[in-house]
């Protein structure tokens, strides 16, 4: 089941920046394991939309919490929902996405 999650950042940009490579690392590490769907920052830089692939609100839930942004208290805030993807165009993906 996909769960997006919509999440509010820190305002500290020092921060967010000291720590997103680990983050990158591990959300490609969920993309490799077939646990992310896809993911992405918010243009004003104080929060993302990720899209997770797990059974439960609850596995959603720990994939947020064992990500570098939340140890770092990037994380200010998320809300999780369940989310059905009916249309979806390749063509406006990343390559990797």
């Amino acid at each position: 089941m996909k769960w997006a999650a919509v999440i509010e950042y820190i305002q500290d940009q020092a921060t967010v920046n000291e720590v997103r490579p680990a983050h990158r690392a591990y959300l490609t590490s969920l993309l490799e394991t077939g646990k992310l769907v896809c993911a992405g920052p918010f243009l004003d830089n104080y929060g993302a939309l990720i899209v997770y692939e797990a059974e439960t609100e609850a596995g959603a839930e720990e994939l947020i919490r064992n990500d570098p942004f939340h140890e770092a208290k990037v994380f200010v805030q998320w809300k999780i929902r369940p989310w059905k993807c009916v249309f979806g165009n390749p063509q406006l993906l990343p390559p990797n996405g």
